[in-house]
């Protein structure tokens, strides 16, 4: 076991049962990784990351500790903590603390104070590689350990907030070293967010409230990546499915797939159970509280806990109460009560009983996020400070792997095919 202070080894009052209980999980789900097993091979046999220092902020669960095993074995100290405050399970942080080479600080249900404490003990370890969910730990490295930036040879960056955050950041100049997209990707858009946020936030939602979807009025605000696979699972769990857009071209897609589109204020007024996918904030607010129905259920699948506004929630009401574990109701002054879930964070995440995304959805993503590490190590030189997309034949790597685990074979082009396709000359 590594020796330094953990605090999450200090939390737990059996931290030994809770270690085992970890290693469970990871291994139940590592059986269901065939990415993150076949490059697991590789990494232990050759050694890529020997001498790094990973310095990660993301969802401490079973999925990503075998991704952060995998950077571990091989060759990289990978010092870890949560991107929030309410996704970390302590039993898989501990068991990852027991790892040689991994120091996981990751505590479920911290407050603010300690998370971001948590945030600089890691960066403390002095990395060389980031890995991010969210884009805090950048944020942190470029505001308060500019020092460390000559010494970083790149980052990951996991989801779609944190790809606008860093996007903004690079507009604005401000960026000092190469950060991948990782959520731009193929292998992580058209599986993780419409799939894995489609599936596992509608499940956690369920799960949570024991309610059906099936004829409710469930509101969809953001038609992107993760907004497309709510209102797609939704429907088919026999939901009326309301999308509300910003983008005119992504509302006209919705109504073209054959769902209502809305503005939220109207849309308001009709819901059952609204999900936020946008990464914004006040998508829901004050207005949209006051016409609502009573019983709603308000859930975010986005990120940050801005999207539903709760700060205008608790003004509105007059009492506040935990209706469900998970399940906080909001009263009105007319007896109307909002309930909103997992305290607007990110719902299948931060629910009590949440387990994030499907192993299998995860595992591409994780594998997408381990080759980009691998690549920074390897070809460093060939990337300026700035963001980044995946090289395509990374996601094509990762893609294959997963296409030989499943038994699906697939056709290639013949050389006639493809000179056709690279030419110019060819005519009707």
């Amino acid at each position: 076991m590594s020796d330094h202070y953990s605090p999450v080894v200090e939390h737990l009052a059996e931290p030994e049962t809770a270690r085992e209980e970890g290693r469970r999980k990871m291994d139940w789900a590592l059986q269901h990784m065939p990415i993150l097993t076949e490059l697991r091979e590789s990494f232990v046999a050759d050694q890529p990351l020997a001498g790094e220092v990973i310095a990660m902020a993301m969802h401490v669960e079973a999925k990503t500790a075998n991704l952060v095993e995998l950077l571990a074995d091989g060759g990289a100290e990978v010092a870890i903590t949560g991107c929030n405050p309410l996704s970390t399970h302590d039993d898989v942080s501990a068991a990852l603390d027991a790892h040689e080479n991994i120091t996981s600080y990751a505590v479920r249900g911290v407050d603010d104070e300690d998370y971001y404490d948590a945030m600089h003990a890691v960066v403390a370890h002095d990395p060389t590689i980031t890995v991010d969910d969210g884009m805090d730990m950048v944020k942190l490295v470029h505001e308060e350990y500019p020092e460390l930036i000559d010494s970083i040879v790149g980052g990951a960056e996991e989801t779609t907030t944190g790809v606008h955050r860093l996007r903004a950041m690079d507009a604005d100049g401000e960026l000092q070293y190469p950060v991948f997209a990782v959520n731009d990707t193929p292998m992580k858009r058209l599986f993780d967010n419409i799939h894995g946020t489609g599936e596992s936030s509608l499940a956690t939602i369920a799960m949570t409230t024991n309610l059906s979807f099936a004829g409710k009025n469930v509101v969809v605000g953001g038609y992107g990546y993760c907004g497309k696979g709510v209102a797609k699972k939704a429907a088919g769990q026999n939901a009326n499915v309301i999308v509300t857009e910003v983008e005119p071209r992504r509302a006209l897609e919705a109504h073209m797939e054959g769902y209502d589109v809305l503005p939220m204020d109207e849309a308001a007024a009709t819901g059952d159970v609204f999900i936020t996918t946008t990464g914004n904030r006040d998508v829901i607010t004050k207005e949209h509280f006051e016409v609502m129905q009573d019983g709603v259920l308000l859930a975010n699948a986005g990120h940050f806990d801005v999207e539903v506004n709760l700060e205008d929630l608790e003004e509105l009401a007059v009492d506040q109460f935990e209706a469900r574990d998970g399940v906080e109701a909001y009263e009105m002054a007319d007896g109307r009560e909002l309930n909103v879930i997992a305290e607007g964070r990110l719902v299948n995440l931060a629910a009590p009983i949440a387990l994030g995304h499907p192993v299998e959805v995860m595992d591409q993503s994780f594998g997408i996020q381990a080759v980009c590490v691998r690549e920074l190590v390897e070809n460093s030189n060939d990337y300026a400070a700035g963001v980044h997309d995946v090289p395509d034949e990374l996601d094509r790597e990762v893609a294959e792997i997963k296409l030989a685990a499943e038994g699906v074979a697939y056709d290639s082009l013949s050389e006639t095919q493809r000179e056709y396709m690279d030419s110019w000359e060819h005519g009707t």
